[in-house]
């Protein structure tokens, strides 16, 4: 059995899947925030609520928003601001008596929807998360990519490429979280989404009041999905110059946009050096539960 746990900013659930593929328990419980022991403390409460649950010991993964340094083996990059600095893996394998493997969120995406889901059988997956958020992941063969420092696929925080006026003016007014101006995730997140309506109406709207208004044909809605579509397009198009991924895939809450996957693959084609790109962009296949399963993967099948 393979225990699977994403540790959100919010929430933090666990799931267990047995060597096919099937669940055979899922829970989750609110995040204590900004409380490390108390994290440590949920993280052992869900392992051992599953197995207690399921009858079996598993192995356990785990998704962050963050990251491991390589140098040091504690947390760095994570939003989730009072994990960075901690040896998480080392804390948890002590407190469960196990090694615990850790992986960026979206690399559990990655991972997830190559093994068993919109990506199975391709060797190099680029899966996006387009939510609260942005930042993408890396598997290879099923195997999640972090990079010799441990950044790769933090796509989210280079430069929007080929920025028009008006994006260098959104790059001044919209600074990111990480220090730096114009990061991608300011512009392709679902923040960034609602930000960009925002300025152009002079209305605060959730992106799904956004879309409802865009399925009711409203120009304004209309307007800030197309500038949206074009600036992920645009950010896309520069993964493929780079990585040349088999399939991107997107997840999150702006992934259940479905016209995304009409109008995307289309719109990268102008930035693609050479202009010819038939790179498929897919909705990930298991929704919001691919970072959970995704972190049970990294146990790949022995």
């Amino acid at each position: 059995m393979r225990i699977g746990i994403d540790l959100g900013g919010t929430k933090t659930e666990v799931i267990a899947l047995s060597d096919a593929g099937e669940t055979l328990f899922r829970h989750r419980v609110p995040t204590p925030r900004h409380d490390y022991p108390q994290t440590l403390q949920a993280i052992v409460d869900l392992v051992r609520l599953t197995e207690e649950k399921t009858g079996q010991q598993g192995s356990v993964g785990l998704g962050i928003p963050g990251t491991l340094s390589p140098y040091n083996q504690r947390v760095k990059n994570a939003n989730s601001t009072w994990l960075n600095g901690q040896p998480l893996d080392r804390d948890l394998a002590r407190l469960l008596d196990r090694e615990v493997r850790i992986a960026n969120d979206a690399n559990c995406l990655a991972v997830s929807e190559a093994v068993d889901g919109a990506a199975a059988g391709r060797a190099l997956v680029f899966a996006v998360i387009i939510g609260t958020g942005s930042g993408a992941g890396i598997a290879i063969n099923g195997v999640s990519h972090a990079g010799g420092n441990g950044n790769a696929g933090e796509w989210g925080h280079n430069p929007l490429p080929w920025m028009d006026e008006d994006e260098l003016r959104f790059r001044e007014e919209v600074p990111c979280y990480c220090g730096q101006k114009g990061c991608i995730e300011t512009f392709v997140s679902g923040t960034g989404f609602a930000t960009d309506y925002q300025r152009l109406s002079g209305r605060s709207l959730s992106g799904a009041e956004i879309v409802a208004l865009l399925n009711q044909q409203d120009p304004l809605a209309e307007l800030a999905m197309g500038r949206y579509e074009l600036r992920l397009a645009k950010s896309l198009a520069q993964v493929v110059n780079l990585l040349d991924p088999d399939i991107i895939v997107l997840g999150g809450g702006m992934s259940n946009v479905e016209r995304l996957y009409q109008t995307l693959p289309t719109l990268m084609k102008p930035w693609v050096f050479g202009r010819e790109c038939e790179t498929p962009v897919v909705k990930a296949q298991h929704g919001d539960s691919s970072g959970v399963r995704g972190a049970a993967w990294l146990w790949p099948l022995a």
